[in-house]
């Protein structure tokens, strides 16, 4: 991932959430698009893993649409705004 393109996605997403816009997947997104463009410097790998259960949270919507966003910006794929 180039520079540019974390620093479009990276947008893409802040503007989003500052739109209220899914709020909860834009912040988990911008997280997982840190973790995907700095690699092992961004978070530890204990955190890196509870990430990537969040979306198994039966109990808890807030936190799978957290995990879904960290999923989709590891990959990283572009923000959904819905």
């Amino acid at each position: 991932m180039t520079k540019q393109d974390f620093e479009s996605k990276m947008l893409q997403a802040k503007t989003f959430h500052d739109l209220g816009e899914r709020p909860d997947y834009h912040a988990g997104y911008m997280r997982g698009l840190r973790r995907a463009y700095h690699g092992e410097n961004f978070g530890t790998d204990e955190e890196h893993a509870k990430w990537l259960t969040l979306t198994e949270d039966d109990q808890d919507e807030t936190r799978r649409e957290r995990g879904r966003g960290y999923q989709d910006g590891l990959e990283g794929k572009r923000p959904v705004m819905a």
